[in-house]
């Protein structure tokens, strides 16, 4: 019988454990989790390591000689680039935020792609952790700076007193909503990208099992899959840089106003 496409996406135990009436058991998505962690601090040892560097004569300057720092020093410029046309020169204090919440998205998204893995973003609590640590950040960053004048975010500058009623509601829900709006969207793409797959693999995987003609037909739902998985890997990319985006966003929200 096969498994219900939304099976993958169970949280299950590898070591079970409890204190008291609290389920302290390592599973699944926190096993990921780590592995995610474990390859963002092995990126940030590759950045810094001697060993990648040529030196030039004098001393002065450092040259990379490994075409892996070059990938990581691509996607820092494409980081700051990003932070820098949402944002502007301010926003460049903030860029080791942006850039580990861009890495650490994106890397539990393409660890979700490896056969029998765990996709962490297709669990809301996840999603929705990280858009709230992002949501506290900001504003945080907007007190600190502008202290009580940053609640006129919720009142544009020039905005006649009879629209104030209408305008700062509006704004408030707006306002709230960001965190919710930005958990799902990572939600609810890597979710039902992963769940597409599994049902044409399982299609794939009866129609070879029912053997004659359906064997044979088996292939063409298989180069689906094949294209799908292809599509799956930009959509992984695409969601770690909107996610991004919109932090950047908010961010620019929180240091300029309106």
């Amino acid at each position: 019988m096969l498994l219900s496409p939304l099976d993958q996406f169970r949280i299950l135990p590898i070591l079970s454990g409890s204190i008291g009436s609290f389920d302290i058991s390592f599973t699944n998505s926190a096993l990921i989790l780590l592995i995610a962690l474990g390859s963002f601090l092995f990126l940030g040892f590759l950045f810094v390591s001697p060993s990648l560097y040529l030196s030039v004569e004098d001393g002065t300057f450092l040259v990379p000689n490994n075409r892996w720092f070059l990938l990581i020093e691509n996607l820092y410029s494409a980081i700051s680039g990003l932070i820098f046309d949402n944002v502007g020169p301010k926003g460049q204090a903030y860029f080791p935020f942006v850039f580990v919440i861009f890495v650490f998205v994106l890397q539990s998204n393409l660890i979700g792609l490896i056969p029998y893995s765990f996709t962490v973003t297709s669990h809301i609590i996840v999603t929705f952790s990280l858009a709230l640590i992002v949501f506290i950040g900001v504003n945080i960053i907007g007190v600190n700076i502008h202290g009580v004048h940053f609640l006129s975010i919720f009142l544009p500058a020039g905005t006649a007193l009879p629209l104030a009623f209408l305008i700062v509601p509006i704004e408030v829900v707006s306002f709230v909503a960001k965190p919710v709006s930005l958990s799902v969207r990572l939600f609810a793409n890597m979710m039902a990208g992963h769940t597409l797959l599994k049902v044409i693999a399982g299609f794939a995987w009866s129609m070879m099992k029912a053997g004659g003609f359906l064997f044979f037909a088996h292939v063409l739902p298989l180069i689906i899959l094949f294209l799908l998985v292809g599509l799956e890997l930009g959509v992984a990319i695409i969601q770690a840089y909107v996610f991004t985006v919109l932090t950047c966003i908010y961010l620019n929200d929180s240091i300029n106003l309106h």
